[in-house]
């Protein structure tokens, strides 16, 4: 306030106060206008503002006798004019100063207006920054350019782009505009990545300054550039970007409604000749069509005599001269009076022939900015109403894309709905939906020509390569390694980049740096913290991603599946000869057989005194108790040679033997078909449980998330460098298991026997390469990425590194080879028994088979003797084997005879 004062003491102040004291209903009532009548705005504005000051004193009775008066005056474009033009209307007692025209203007002249109690009403003044606690007495009569960048930003977001260029003047419109473009897009996790500032657009007078900006965009990665300037520096940049052709394909621009300004004023001829903004974006505010606003438009030609077209501002000017007269109406019909006061402060001031007492305070300054605020009507703008917090109502734009023959509206963002093709006023009685699925624009012509949606960026062109980082690994080499200890590189993570980059619409020029000393790996963490500080540009290898890396950097989509994983020494449960015994618990066997013998006795109980099988000497009948017991499993028609109460039992025995068979049956197959591994390790919650020691890999986030979030005391752990000191520790008992991530433990397992993965895998992430926050690049290398996988390149590099194997599979399912030989070494045992009673069923068969031979056939007495012994044991064996080959009824019989025929002839001879 103080430099304002300052500045008022240079003045020489004069003239008198018109105050209309006593009087009920002035007879003028002065409202006063601050424009630049040589611009696009200002002249539109004061066309327009006559037109609605004729319409208003057009009706005698809207105000009640009194007329409004618009007195306009021309700043030139030039601050201190500005100033000047509002003292004046200070001392002419105005009610009311519509103006000023730049946002500059509008932070200085609005402490006059606060001070004498003066509403300003101002349509292009709408820096986001002119807050209504800071200046209440101005009013943005249109929406505020914190709408306009809200929109911008949403653009932004629905074409995909994540950098943007801002250039703009140095003045606080373009710079607050800038600022609160920054904001909008920080929270669509978008940015400015540049911003080139020009200087004030009233002291530009050649482009060099323009020349020098534009060069240095010209290098730049970002292609989408924002111009939030006046229509002479706009004007003068298109044309700059022009002849440096960047006005070709590739580049996006997007100019603030400065633009749309100039299109709506220019001639159409004039427009076709307007090669250098084609193909660019613009924005202008949204005016809903109405009877009021065609009226208007078709009068606007006999208004102007065809100097100049109409644009919105000439809307926003006509409407704001009524909401005055709308609150001059409301304060008269109130019955106060217009008056005007000294202002005691000023009195005070020694000023020596300063006439500092012309300055008078709206006495009723207060209530009549309370009738403004309050004002609800439908004007040439649609409907007009302040919210709470002086921001009007339904902001809304146009978007405007410019092509060869003119420009085509490619549709509208409003702050109920966000973009669509649908006019905004007819969502306003839908709820409000944000969601990407609907947000729509139409088709757009980028410059050049080109109808494809730029990418918005490109490599910048200064001969630089990417730098991108790799860890240096002392282990697992094959997931990336110096190549014979010099800068090359090779591996599956390698592989995989550079397959992905071909895959690119573009080159990436790169070269890859060693990240650690290669003889131990790295810290992971370090490495990709080295492409926030801009060490590296992106970080290529095994780089798991976690929470806390995803805070710092962006990520590729995952190129291969990963998650912490329990491993631990491992036996084959069903690798033994009686692997066949394992269906059934010892008690269940036991059991089993107990009935078998129960069963048999009672249906010889139930048998013993009716059925002939069951009788007989005590040997007899327990063999028949067996083989009714064991026989019913195979032969359902025992129940036939029993009584009916028996029959009844066996049934249900039979019954209960199938449903056991069933059960070991599946049971032994599911053994067999699924390797069984036994470890006192089941899992991560057995690591958590007990007090056993854990490896972990060197570099790895397995250290911090088993301290952090497993809460195992940092004592335990033991850090492992290879997979050879895996192999080592696990097998003397230095660890009990090792945490790591599953690529590596897969690895692990392919070279060294004995050992498998315990439980599931208790964490889901996956390896991808780091960029820096908001790289375009990650999204394209995402894509290609997916590409990859579709077209199955990405398991192929799979298999080129990783598909290996010294061992067989203790984790999955294994070969039919495999299988096969599983069932074969899980039966022996029971081959084996089966073998053992066959063996001894035969032994005791032939020795009594040659015990009745020798019993039965003993040389005859009178039997001549041979000549040779060899003859003797042919003949003995012959008759053996006739004897082996004879039936045992006959033999019976053949022998029974000859004894028979031995007491006839020989009675004496003993038996």
């Amino acid at each position: 306030m103080f430099w304002v004062l300052v500045l008022l003491s240079f003045i020489v102040l004069s003239g008198d106060g018109l105050i209309s004291e006593g009087a009920s209903k002035p007879h003028v009532v002065n409202v006063g206008a601050i424009f630049s009548l040589s611009t696009v705005y200002g002249n539109v504005a004061n066309i327009a503002m006559k037109a609605a000051e004729d319409d208003v004193n057009s009706d005698p009775s809207f105000l009640g006798g009194s007329k409004l008066r618009i007195l306009m005056y021309d700043a030139k474009r030039n601050g201190f004019l500005s100033i000047m033009g509002a003292l004046q209307f200070m001392e002419t007692d105005a009610v009311a100063i519509i103006g000023p025209q730049t946002s500059i203007m509008a932070h200085v002249l609005s402490h006059l207006a606060n001070e004498l109690n003066v509403p300003m009403l101002s349509f292009t003044a709408l820096d986001p920054s002119l807050s209504a606690l800071q200046f209440p007495f101005f009013v943005q009569t249109a929406p505020s350019d914190l709408f306009l960048m809200r929109a911008i930003a949403e653009m932004i977001t629905y074409y995909g782009w994540s950098d943007v260029i801002a250039l703009y003047n140095d003045d606080d419109n373009s710079r607050n505009g800038v600022t609160s473009l920054g904001d909008e897009l920080e929270g669509r996790r978008c940015k400015i990545s540049y911003k080139a500032v020009l200087p004030l657009d009233v002291v530009i007078t050649s482009p060099r300054e323009i020349i020098d900006e534009l060069v240095k965009i010209q290098g730049m990665e970002s292609r989408v550039i924002i111009v939030n300037t006046f229509p002479k520096t706009g004007r003068m940049i298109f044309e700059e970007a022009w002849k440096l052709g960047m006005m070709d394909n590739g580049y996006v621009w997007i100019a603030t409604t400065w633009l749309s300004s100039l299109l709506d004023s220019f001639t159409p001829l004039a427009l076709k000749k307007a090669k250098s903004i084609r193909g660019v974006l613009t924005l202008r505010l949204h005016t809903p069509e109405s009877r009021k606003k065609r009226d208007f438009v078709a009068r606007w030609n006999k208004l102007s005599n065809g100097t100049v077209g109409l644009n919105v501002y000439g809307l926003y000017a006509y409407d704001t001269v009524w909401i005055i007269a709308r609150a001059v109406k409301n304060l008269l019909d109130s019955g106060a009076n217009i008056s005007f006061s000294s202002d005691s402060k000023l009195n005070s001031l020694q000023g020596g022939s300063l006439n500092l007492s012309a300055l008078s305070i709206f006495d009723q300054g207060s209530k009549f900015l309370d009738y403004i605020v309050k004002t609800k009507m439908s004007g040439v703008t649609g409907p007009v109403q302040f919210l709470p917090d002086r921001s009007m109502n339904q902001p809304a734009y146009d978007i405007i894309n410019v092509v060869n023959d003119g420009f085509n509206q490619i549709g509208y963002w409003s702050n109920h709905s966000g973009l669509s093709i649908t006019p905004p006023e007819s969502l306003y009685s839908k709820p409000s939906n944000r969601s990407s699925s609907n947000q729509h624009l139409s088709n757009v012509t980028w410059p050049g020509g080109a109808s494809v949606t730029p990418r918005g960026w490109v490599f910048p062109n200064n001969g630089r390569r990417l730098r991108i980082g790799v860890p240096n690994r002392a282990s697992f080499k094959d997931f990336v390694s110096s190549v014979n200890g010099s800068n090359r590189v090779q591996g599956y993570s390698i592989d995989v980049f550079e397959a992905a980059i071909k895959l690119l619409s573009y080159p990436v020029p790169h070269e890859f740096i060693l990240f650690g000393d290669g003889l131990k790996n790295p810290n992971f963490n370090e490495l990709v913290n080295n492409v926030t500080t801009g060490v590296f540009d992106a970080v290529v290898g095994d780089i798991a991603i976690v929470t806390k890396r995803t805070r710092i950097v962006d990520f590729t989509q995952p190129y291969i599946e990963s998650g912490l994983v329990v491993v631990a020494p491992v036996t084959k449960l069903n690798d033994t000869p009686w692997a066949f015994l394992r269906p059934f618990t010892p008690p269940m066997w036991a059991v089993t057989a107990s009935f078998f013998l129960i069963v048999g006795s009672v249906i010889w109980i139930l048998e013993h005194r009716i059925n002939d099988e069951f009788r007989g000497p005590p040997r007899r009948q327990i063999v028949t108790i067996l083989w009714f017991s064991f026989s019913t499993m195979f032969f359902s028609h025992r129940e036939n040679t029993v009584s009916t109460l028996g029959r009844v039992v066996l049934l249900i025995w039979l019954f209960v033997v199938l449903i056991i068979t069933s059960s070991y049956t599946a049971s032994l197959t599911s053994i067999l078909t699924v390797q069984q591994l036994n470890s006192p390790i089941k899992g991560v919650d057995t690591l958590i449980s007990s007090s056993e020691r854990v490896g972990f890999q060197v570099g790895s986030y397995a250290e911090n998330y088993m301290i952090d979030e497993l809460n195992i005391a940092r004592s335990r752990l033991v850090p492992l460098g290879s997979p050879k000191e895996y192999a080592t520790a696990l097998e003397n008992g230095t660890v009990s298991a090792i945490v790591d991530e599953r690529p590596y433990v897969d690895l692990f397992l392919s070279e060294f026997c004995g050992f498998a993965i315990r439980g599931q895998e208790f964490t889901r992430s996956g390896w991808g390469f780091a960029f820096p926050r908001d790289s375009p690049l990650a999204v394209d290398m995402s894509t290609a990425i997916l590409g990859l996988s579709e077209t199955g390149q990405l398991q192929k590099i799979h298999d080129k590194w990783l598909s290996k194997s010294n061992c067989s599979n203790l984790n999955g399912s294994e070969s039919d080879d495999d299988q096969e030989q599983l069932k074969l070494r899980s039966f022996w045992g029971l081959f084996l028994v089966c073998g053992i009673a066959c063996f001894i069923a035969l032994l005791i068969y032939f020795v009594k088979i040659v015990r009745d031979f020798c019993n039965n056939h003993k040389p005859e007495e009178e039997a001549i003797v041979v000549s040779s012994p060899e003859g003797s044991r042919s003949r003995t064996l012959q008759t053996f084997l006739a004897y082996f080959d004879e039936k045992e009824d006959e033999s019976k019989r053949r022998l029974k005879r000859k004894r028979n025929d031995d007491l006839s002839l020989n009675p004496s001879r003993p038996v």
